[in-house]
């Protein structure tokens, strides 16, 4: 059974579609790495299983987390879960701490909230914690505030905040970024240890190819607002040519079951009649089998024995790659 389990979410704003059809699983000790353009839904989808949302947006389908579908969940539950079941690292550290209290009393926190330990013991449990991330007591004072922190160790004080009371899922939004290569290096090696050391599933979310292959297990593609691609990780299984068009470039042989926006807008931008399928939808399909019956739906084919999955026009779901 999956840890994390989405099957089919929309998400709308406002009435603007978002999201259409998302479905993603982790499993517990795995990791996962979900790629994509800016604007894409990365984020949205963390934000949607965190059901921390903007005001206006209405979510639909299935969440579930050990069984227990977040979206049916209370706001009192959903806070008893934050942090304790599900802990999250924002992509800005500066945004995500407080800048008036020190940065072990802000890791002590969760243990107040969620455990009910009395000031002492909290703040004990926090030096602990950030000694684990590597910021030790003694090079780091726990009194520091966070804009006497380099990039890099704000971005440690998030991870143990996300990661203190070892929560059975972790996802981590963005978490390299506007750090340089050094840290960045530092910084995955220490999610990767931590989710391994407490058998925790990771959902990493990033633009960054070169992070994505070298830490995910499973790889999956996202563009205005779809799963288009799914398939392992790892530098020679990743799926390059989703990856290729979702990011912009052009694969020099495209596979006929691959799809791809020429306009590169969200669906909602369009203009219905310029090889867009309809005025909702701008996903017009690459394959050379296509015609106009492709455009009734696109749906996830998969593809050989390897466990990848590809969106596909339906007319194709037959075609070779």
């Amino acid at each position: 059974m999956a840890l994390l389990d989405i099957d089919g979410l929309d998400l709308s704003i406002s009435g603007t579609p978002i999201l259409r059809g998302v479905s993603l699983s982790v499993k517990a000790g795995e990791v996962l790495g979900v790629v994509g353009e800016s604007g894409s839904g990365k984020s949205l989808t963390a934000l949607t299983v965190m059901r921390l949302l903007p005001r206006g947006a209405v979510a639909s389908g299935r969440v579930a987390l050990d069984g227990l579908d977040l979206l049916a969940a209370s706001e009192r539950e959903m806070c008893g879960l934050r942090g304790r079941a599900v802990g999250m690292v924002f992509q800005e550290p500066m945004t995500a701490l407080n800048p008036l209290k020190s940065i072990g009393a802000q890791v002590a926190e969760g243990f107040s909230l969620h455990l009910g330990l009395g000031r002492a013991d909290a703040e004990k449990q926090a030096l602990a914690v950030l000694e684990r991330v590597g910021l030790p007591p003694a090079r780091i004072p726990p009194t520091r505030y966070p804009h006497e922190l380099s990039g890099g160790q704000r971005q440690r004080v998030v991870i143990a905040m996300a990661v203190a009371l070892k929560p059975r899922l972790v996802i981590a939004d963005e978490p390299t970024t506007a750090l340089d290569v050094t840290t960045q290096a530092q910084i995955l090696r220490l999610l990767r240890g931590l989710v391994a050391e407490d058998g925790a599933g990771l959902v990493l979310i990033s633009h960054d190819l070169a992070v994505v292959t070298a830490m995910a297990d499973r790889i999956a593609v996202m563009r205005s607002g779809e799963v288009v691609e799914t398939g392992p990780g790892g530098r020679d299984q990743c799926p390059r040519r989703s990856l290729r068009s979702v990011l912009g470039g052009t694969p020099s042989r495209p596979s006929r079951i691959l799809i791809r926006s020429p306009c590169g807008r969200p669906p909602r931008t369009c203009r219905p009649g310029t090889r867009s399928l309809r005025a909702t939808c701008c996903w017009p399909s690459r394959a050379r089998c296509a015609t106009t019956g492709c455009r009734a739906a696109i749906r996830l084919l998969r593809r050989g024995s390897t466990g990848r999955w590809t969106a596909c026009p339906s007319r194709c779901a037959g075609a070779k790659a």
